[in-house]
């Protein structure tokens, strides 16, 4: 398995656009989930979308992004929309693909790494601190996270 930018293998954009939509959008969102992916694919610049792949076949991603909460623009840069595919969950996909972006915003120079999430147990395990809650949009509580860098 090897985690690369989406830029590298640009025929998985519409399956990562499908599972992102289908984990975190709405049934008329699509269209807004494409155009996220889309603009997340800019050589070595932020924000980027990476592709865990198995040889052709593609089992997860997760993105570097300057902002993924609205309501916290003062945050930044995000780990954003970890997703595993539902037959490779609970082998340590997760863990790689943060560890990935972990290691990607370090070399960037960043002091900390921000993310969001409705449940709370599972980032806390990986070392990310729970700092507080916050809102996504429209009025959906979240916990905020900061991972030092």
């Amino acid at each position: 398995m090897k985690i690369v930018p989406l830029y590298a293998v640009p025929q998985h954009e519409q399956q990562i656009t499908d599972w992102l939509w289908q984990a975190f959008g709405t049934s008329d969102s699509r269209d807004f989930f494409a155009s996220i992916v889309a603009t997340r694919q800019r050589e070595e610049k932020m924000p980027l979308t990476f592709a865990a792949v198995e040889g052709e076949k593609l089992v997860g991603t997760v993105g570097l992004w300057r902002c993924d909460l609205i309501s916290r623009q003062d945050l930044y840069p995000w780990l954003a929309a970890l997703y595993i595919d539902e037959n490779q969950r609970g082998q340590g996909l997760g863990e790689k693909l943060q560890q990935h972006v972990i290691e990607y915003a370090r070399g960037l120079g960043y002091p900390q790494l921000y993310l969001y999430s409705a449940c709370k147990g599972y980032y806390e395990r990986f070392g990310w601190q729970y700092i507080g809650d916050g809102l996504d949009y429209p009025n959906t509580p979240v916990h905020l996270y900061q991972f030092t860098l």
